[in-house]
């Protein structure tokens, strides 16, 4: 695995509360298989290129079957025979925190 994406993904056309359809979106990402992290601001995807955009565009189908404005970030980290990204990055940093 090889790709690290953090995105979100949302309507701007249904109010104030969308948590429904970002759960819509949510599901899509837990039922690919894939290594995901829900946060605050969105989701963070680990897996090969093809698989973490399938993902993604699966997503943005199922939110503009009746959304008409939808707001997207998508912010990727490609590195090649790397895996295990999701939690390593964050024990990196934590341990350079706790041993400067």
């Amino acid at each position: 695995m090889s790709t690290l994406i953090n995105f979100s993904i949302f309507p701007l056309d249904k109010g104030e509360s969308v948590s429904a359809y970002v759960a819509r979106a949510l599901k899509i990402v837990r039922d690919s298989g894939l290594a995901y992290k829900l946060n605050p601001m969105g989701t963070a995807i680990e897996g090969e290129w093809d698989e973490v955009m399938d993902v993604v565009n699966r997503c943005f189908e199922e939110i503009k079957k009746d959304c008409d404005r939808i707001y997207m970030t998508v912010n990727i980290d490609y590195r090649k025979g790397k895996s295990g990204r999701i939690e390593g990055k964050v024990k990196s940093v934590e341990t350079k925190l706790m041993h400067p």
